[in-house]
């Protein structure tokens, strides 16, 4: 497996579960990128900075998606570090949920969830968009791509509307309609980033074992599920704009 290649890349939710196995991933990869961004609420984490111990492309840096002066505070970080080559890769990880059905959903919920899991990646967007129209423009490259300019927003298929799988195993209202605002979301970055050679998908990298909860295994293991993924991000061109993915390399309805 060639892997994937890309210069630059920031990646939020690293404190753990998905973004700390991500993390792993591409630190594994044949041609690791040359800056990892590992975005964290706290970047003073044990779990964090054992992975990036040793590695001197890996900048460990608070974001909170929430809060947009911590989104600006990490624009600057990262402008310093990439210069005029951009930003190649924004995985937008971070992600939030509460337990609930549809008769405990509260507004309070809805709100939570929604700052951070649908609102937090499109203030990150917009904030990183011109270091994404950089590197768009410094590759030279007319084909879409990863290792190009793209935006990875980590979705669900909870939050797909026409599959609405595990209903019966898990409600969870303010997660599910958060990840399918997200997901169009996704198809919006599309259609106005794309004009400017900059990728925008949807991926569900399965049901992993959630952070701070290990006794909660799910039937995907983070290994499996960050192999699929960096595997998938390799393989999107042009034709992926706009679209929504599994870790196992296969399309899903919206």
């Amino acid at each position: 497996m060639e892997g994937l290649g890309v210069g630059s890349v920031l990646l939020t939710g690293c404190d753990g579960g998905l973004g700390l196995g991500l993390l792993k991933g591409l630190l594994e990869q044949p041609r690791p990128p040359q800056h990892i961004f590992a975005a964290c609420l706290d970047p003073q984490g044990k779990a964090v900075n054992e992975v990036a111990l040793g590695f001197p492309n890996v900048l460990v840096l608070p974001l909170d998606v929430t809060d947009p002066n911590s989104i600006k505070a990490a624009v600057r970080k990262v402008q310093e570090k990439v210069g005029s080559a951009g930003l190649n890769l924004l995985i937008n990880n971070t992600s939030t949920t509460r337990r609930t059905t549809l008769a405990t959903e509260t507004a309070e919920n809805m709100s939570l969830v929604y700052t951070t899991n649908t609102i937090g990646p499109l203030q990150t967007s917009q904030a990183f968009l011109p270091l994404l129209k950089k590197a768009a423009e410094t590759e030279g490259q007319h084909e879409m791509s990863c290792s190009r300019a793209a935006i990875i927003n980590i979705s669900s298929i909870l939050g797909s509307i026409e599959v609405a799988e595990a209903w019966e195993e898990r409600q969870d209202i303010c997660y599910r309609c958060s990840k399918a605002a997200l997901n169009m979301l996704t198809k919006c970055l599309a259609l106005e980033y794309g004009s400017s050679g900059i990728l925008c998908v949807s991926v569900d990298p399965g049901c992993v074992t959630p952070p701070l909860q290990q006794e909660m295994q799910g039937p995907v293991t983070v290994e499996q599920s960050v192999q699929g993924v960096l595997q998938l991000l390799s393989q999107l061109s042009t034709t992926s704009n706009g679209t929504f993915w599994d870790w196992r390399g296969q399309r899903l309805p919206w």
